[in-house]
């Protein structure tokens, strides 16, 4: 039932029941192609992390030669105590001091190298952080219509900032922690093998052991980090759904509905994430218990090998600690895992949004937009948002300069699909949509957009000023413009009502001003546009019927010499036409003016004259 109701409300809301992003079946996540795509994205900062690497490997060279340096001192010291019990010398402070001294100076260059790598470290990972928010953005002007009407806006925003900080965390830590491990690793051994290649076999015994328990580890918890990923974007698609449609669902008593839909989502992600957690939990426990078994080991061969005068006793307090180093690079690879996981699956999700498809923006000889007359022909225009469901079927119309077109029609029958195609949202499957003789698709869709001003039904407005909001169809326009388109669409009397007038500031989403005054503002945007074509596809919707009148005679002003698209339900708000254009099903079923329309007493009529008919109880 949860599964029906879902796609019932994205079919709703003009979405595919497959309009939730990732779903859970789809395949699990690449952790090889994953990383290999963030190495290769990663190229541009080569020299930065070769740096590091550099400053990674000085840093371990100065800490491994630490404890065999101050196994001199130990050494030094046990043989200065047995040859002061045997009356035959002292121990040599002064030595020692030197030694302990040198020792220091060791691992001061070692935190200073290890200080210097981690500030580069960081420093790259905030760039490359940077670099993809900043391709994230650019890709969004680029992408079609299509994508975001396929999605949430919380999927969509999850990518752009959960998984880009997953990643940035990832980066910043588990490389740095991976590559001074590495290092570590490869310079106690060194180390170790100077000092016995015995006991270094011994405890080179619990590497594939620990190899083995990691891989295993790591099978176990990849599928669960993926799904920790998905539904994270999942939860953060809800939320916002439901902060933006808070009102409606209080209207509705859907509350508890809600909460149980977020409950379910939740209750997957928290799975999800807690064996994802205790699996890579487990991984340090394990090794520190396969560790200890290594050093006990170490620890009694060493014991043997003294006795014998193969090594000093200060060789082996040296292999001790060099055993404990050895193991700690392996625990801290182990609990990076983790993160590198998280970041291999957020990353795929950051380039698969990278990597989804684009508009094409510019052709290679774009007609001229700046000469548009606004004559636009409709020629056997067939589209369909899937291609086994044409909606629109055989769309013809001839508009000539400055005509006044009302699309009229039941709900659904393509009326607000014409919009798009003609402001190439979308391009048509088949036939054409020309203007000024040229197909739409022989300009860049830039300034072809250029062309046209629109009003919506549904509102659009940002955090800032009503100054702002108004100027943003013009941003170069005075302060006296942007008034004075205030004052074409009726809006100025209401404004200055308003605390602080033009220089009030509207919420995020407009809350701090009625549906209808939104309807204004926007529609004093579209006057100080000032295009070429105008589209106003229900634009008068959530306005009162005496505002409406005002509205409509500044909307004739503003028409006049211009080529005007007009959607409306209330079919007397366009009794004024000059072209009314009735669609049903995908296709023009009636053309002409208001009258002739009523004298063929057809669709038209029927749909007029319902409007005005009294309800018989």
């Amino acid at each position: 039932m949860s599964n029906e109701r879902e796609k019932v409300r994205m079919q709703h809301r003009g979405r595919g029941p497959m309009g939730r992003g990732m779903q859970p079946g789809e395949k699990p996540k690449d952790l090889k192609s994953s990383l290999g795509k963030l190495l290769s994205y990663i190229g541009n900062f080569k020299a930065a992390i070769i740096v590091v690497m550099i400053f990674a490997a000085a840093s371990t060279v100065f800490n491994v030669i630490g404890p065999k340096t101050l196994g001199k001192a130990t050494t030094a010291l046990s043989e200065g105590l047995m040859a002061k019990i045997q009356g035959t010398g002292s121990i040599d402070f002064t030595y020692i001091g030197q030694i302990l001294l040198f020792v220091l100076g060791l691992y001061v260059c070692s935190a200073a190298f290890n200080f210097i790598q981690g500030w580069i470290m960081t420093g790259v990972t905030q760039k490359i952080c940077y670099r993809m928010r900043k391709e994230i953005s650019r890709k969004i002007n680029r992408m079609p219509m299509k994508y975001f009407e396929s999605r949430t806006y919380g999927e969509v925003l999850s990518r752009i900032t959960n998984d880009v900080d997953t990643l940035g965390q990832g980066l910043n830590q588990s490389i740095t922690t991976i590559i001074t491990s590495v290092a570590t690793l490869v310079g106690v051994l060194i180390m170790m093998l100077s000092i016995s290649p015995l006991m270094t076999l011994i405890a080179i015994v619990i590497l594939p052991i620990s190899m083995a328990l990691i891989s295993f580890v790591v099978k176990k918890s990849q599928k669960y980090f993926k799904d920790q990923q998905e539904y994270l974007g999942h939860i953060n698609g809800q939320v916002e759904e439901v902060y933006g449609g808070h009102l409606v669902i209080k209207a509705f008593n859907r509350e508890k509905d809600t909460i149980e839909e977020f409950n379910r989502t939740n209750e997957i992600l928290y799975q999800s994430a807690w064996k994802s957690q205790f699996l890579s939990g487990m991984m340090q426990p394990i090794m520190m218990f396969v560790g200890n078994l290594g050093y006990a080991a170490v620890a009694l061969s060493g014991g043997l090998l003294a006795i014998r005068g193969t090594i000093t006793i200060g060789d082996i307090q040296a292999f001790i600690q060099y055993v404990k180093n050895f193991t700690q690079p392996i625990q801290q690879i182990a609990q990076v895992i983790n993160q590198v996981q998280s970041m291999a699956a957020a990353s795929e999700r950051v380039f698969e949004f990278l990597n989804e498809e684009e508009e094409d923006q510019t052709v290679e000889h774009p007609a001229d937009v700046s000469a548009v007359t606004g004559t636009v022909d409709f020629d056997h225009v067939q589209f369909g948002y899937n291609p086994d469901q044409t909606i629109i079927k055989d769309f013809s119309a001839h508009v000539k300069p400055g005509q006044k077109i009302a699309i009229v029609g039941p709900t659904g029958a393509g009326k607000t699909t014409m919009v798009k195609l003609l402001m190439r949202f979308y391009d048509v499957n088949s036939g054409s949509i020309k203007l000024d003789g040229h197909d739409v698709r022989d300009f860049n869709r830039r300034e072809l957009r250029d062309a046209f001003g629109m009003v919506l039904q549904d509102t659009w407005l940002f955090k800032g000023t009503i100054m702002e909001n108004i100027r943003y169809g013009r941003l170069e326009a005075t302060d006296e413009e942007v008034i004075a388109a205030a004052k074409a669409a009726h809006a100025d009397h209401f404004i200055k009502t308003l605390p602080g007038g033009y220089q009030m500031e509207l919420n995020e989403d407009a809350s701090n001003v009625s549906q209808g005054q939104k309807q204004l503002l926007t529609i004093a945007r579209a006057i100080l546009a000032d295009n070429k074509i105008l589209i106003l596809d229900e634009a008068t919707s959530s306005v009162d019927t005496r505002t409406e009148v005002t509205i409509q005679k500044a909307m004739d002003n503003l028409m006049r010499g211009r080529t005007s698209f007009v959607i409306a339900h209330r079919l007397s708000t366009i009794r004024n036409a000059d072209l009314i254009l009735v669609m049903k099903d995908g296709d023009i079923v009636e053309q002409g003016n208001h009258e002739e329309l009523l004298e063929k007493n057809g669709f038209y009529a029927n749909l007029y004259n319902s409007q005005f008919e009294d309800v018989v109880a």
